[in-house]
């Protein structure tokens, strides 16, 4: 599908607006507030809700947890967007450093961002002085737009060359849209906020006594997967590489990219705990959802070798012991572990041919 264009922020514009609900109020008027004071109750509770419709209602809060001496992560409980969880499906993490606070994804929205902001300061006062995108899908980069409301249109926003590209361009605007969609309006309000500093694999970035090393090792999930080593508290960050029983969108990825990811990160970084943009944290999270991925890959690459059709790729990797072991606790595997089948069985033809 290609993704439908729409209006990008302009270079210069003014600061952005709270919400659009900010915006709609400020266009009334002051003639508009003194009409609104004569509304009946029932007529006012109305103008309410059409406000917070447009607006999108407050995240509650979710406690950060401490997973290393300098990392929290806000732990999203689900693993895909709906109206009840408010689009908050997806991990927010933060580095606090002697120069000050670093998040690594900011979430779905602009509600989710300011939820996190929230809880940044449960436990530091210190301003967020960098905000990092692990890559274009929006439920890990929309959030920007709270952080640059709270510290500035001049916060660094990083990110890999692709991944900008990607969300400046028509991809950006369709996120957003998507994830209105999806939770039936509880993200409205939020803005585009593209990254605005590019990174490169094998950069090094120092925050006070931390040092954040950037990888990247082809297309895994996306073309433009930034994981984010965190010395010296051996903790990495992978963004959507590898998930924790939930199945990946593979439409932009590859299998076989996936697993050489792995294997090239695994050997860069040594041991480490794992912190995926979906699910908890693990020292084995490579090993476990490899394992799962190869019980896809192979048996497909296999059946195109031996001459056999998507079918027959379907039946032996469902039958696969690898597949089978996680099929009972792997979120959103029914509704689409064919679907990946079929995008594996395709990788595998154009491999073969």
């Amino acid at each position: 599908m290609t993704p439908p264009s729409a209006p990008q922020n302009a270079p210069g514009q003014q600061p952005l607006n709270r919400s659009r609900r900010r915006l709609l109020l400020g266009a009334a008027g002051a003639g508009a507030a003194v009409t609104a004071l004569a509304l009946t109750a029932p007529v006012r509770s109305l103008a309410q809700q059409v406000q917070e419709f447009i607006a999108g209602p407050p995240v509650p809060d979710v406690a950060p947890l401490q997973l290393s001496p300098h990392v929290w992560t806000i732990q999203a409980r689900d693993g895909f967007p709906t109206p009840e969880n408010l689009g908050l499906f997806a991990n927010v993490l933060f580095v606090v450093t002697s120069a000050g606070v670093v998040v690594l994804d900011s979430g779905s929205s602009l509600q989710i961002g300011e939820m996190a902001i929230r809880m940044i300061r449960r436990v530091t006062p210190q301003p967020v002085v960098a905000v990092f995108n692990s890559h274009y899908h929006g439920d890990h980069w929309l959030g920007n737009h709270a952080f640059v409301n709270a510290f500035g249109r001049e916060l660094p926003i990083y990110a890999l060359q692709g991944s900008k590209d990607r969300i400046v361009g028509v991809e950006g605007n369709l996120w957003r849209n998507l994830m209105e969609r999806w939770t039936n309006q509880a993200t409205a309000g939020t803005q585009v906020v593209p990254p605005n500093r590019v990174v490169q694999h094998g950069q090094r970035l120092r925050f006070g006594q931390v040092e954040l090393v950037m990888h990247h090792y082809g297309v895994a999930h996306t073309p433009y997967d930034l994981s984010i080593e965190v010395r010296p508290d051996r903790l990495t960050y992978l963004g959507d590489v590898a998930m924790e029983n939930r199945i990946a969108n593979m439409d932009d990825g590859s299998f076989a990219g996936t697993l050489e990811y792995f294997e090239k990160i695994s050997l860069a970084a040594g041991e480490q705990l794992w912190v995926p943009g979906h699910g908890r944290a693990s020292r084995t999270l490579l090993r476990d959802y490899g394992e799962f991925f190869r019980g896809i890959w192979e048996p497909s690459l296999q059946a195109v070798k031996d001459g056999h059709g998507v079918e027959v790729a379907r039946a032996n990797v469902l039958k696969d012991p690898r597949v089978a072991r996680h099929a009972s606790t792997m979120l959103g595997f029914e509704s689409n572990i064919g679907r990946y089948i079929s995008l594996a069985f395709l990788e595998a033809e154009q491999l073969a041919f």
